[in-house]
């Protein structure tokens, strides 16, 4: 963030979710405190990290059934009635919508059948691509390349993306540009300052090495929106346990390799939500849970 270069090393680690070559370090800014990953992929490499199987890009395809399986019901009320959706929004009425990293589309088709105009901005082709066959307007590419919209956005939303881009600085500039006068912005990142990173080190599952170019903690996340233009109204701790999960699997997995157990936990870490929900809760309290979304308002500069 415009910082000398003066950074230490937190740790190093691999890309453990797709098991691609390289070894990546986590060095901490010594001015801002900020943690990125370093090396980085470029912005012409970073697409070999994000092979079509991408778990963001199948988890959003939009389905026409009419009818959900019982497994689906339950867990939609399962989140309603425990208040653990991610994909959380301030009270507002129905206008226009941005959603950076839109995936295959599904938030997009939600907030559309609230009434909201969507359009979304996503880097992979073949995510466009399902995103557009149902309709919406979806640009190809990075943030960074997307051509000026054309009338100004009411909201703009991105789930877990802010912590994927080269240059966050510019691109919530951007966002700031194209949004009204006391327009909000809703993103959710990895939280940095919970107790799981220094418990679990480089088997965190939310480092997502090297994709995730930027680690944020409230602080660092909140430097970097007033920088930019934001002004934090809230932040939210995500009450949900599957980065716990997930990072116990990646554990079992070194200590026993021959251990079954790490696939079953790292396919499905969300049946954990429930019986765990107690303990979330009080995380969530104490600003430990290892995601926040953060709703912020566009101030004049």
């Amino acid at each position: 963030m415009g910082c000398e270069s003066r950074d230490e090393l937190v740790l190093q680690g691999r890309d453990r979710l797709h098991d691609l070559p390289g070894t990546y370090s986590v060095v901490r800014c010594s001015a801002c405190g900020l943690l990125r990953t370093d090396p980085r992929p470029t912005a012409d490499t970073i697409g070999y990290y994000y092979p079509e199987t991408y778990g963001p890009y199948a988890g959003t395809r939009i389905t026409h059934s009419r009818f959900k399986t019982a497994a689906n019901a339950i867990k939609e009320f399962v989140r309603n009635a425990l208040r653990i959706h991610s994909l959380s929004l301030p009270a507002l009425e129905p206008g226009r919508m941005l959603e950076i990293g839109c995936a295959s589309g599904s938030f997009l088709a939600r907030m559309a059948d609230k009434g909201w105009q969507v359009e979304g901005i996503e880097f992979s082709p073949a995510a466009t691509k399902n995103a557009q066959d149902a309709g919406f307007s979806v640009h190809c590419g990075s943030l960074e390349s997307a051509p000026e919209p054309a009338e100004r956005f009411d909201l703009v939303v991105g789930w877990m993306v802010l912590e994927h881009l080269h240059d966050p600085v510019l691109a919530l500039n951007k966002l700031h540009r194209w949004t009204r006068k006391d327009g909000w912005l809703a993103v959710s990142v990895p939280n940095a300052a919970c107790f799981q990173l220094g418990w679990f080190g480089q088997r965190w599952f939310p480092l997502h090495l090297p994709a995730h170019l930027y680690h944020f903690t409230p602080e660092t996340l909140e430097t970097l929106l007033n920088a930019t233009g934001w002004r934090i109204e809230k932040i939210l701790y995500q009450k949900v346990m599957t980065d716990l999960v997930a990072s116990t699997a990646y554990l079992i997995e070194d200590k026993w390799p021959n251990s079954t157990v790490p696939r079953f936990l790292k396919r499905h870490p969300e049946i954990f939500n429930l019986p765990l929900y107690p303990l979330a809760l009080i995380l969530s309290r104490l600003g430990q849970t290892a995601r926040m979304t953060v709703w912020a308002r566009r101030v004049d500069r």
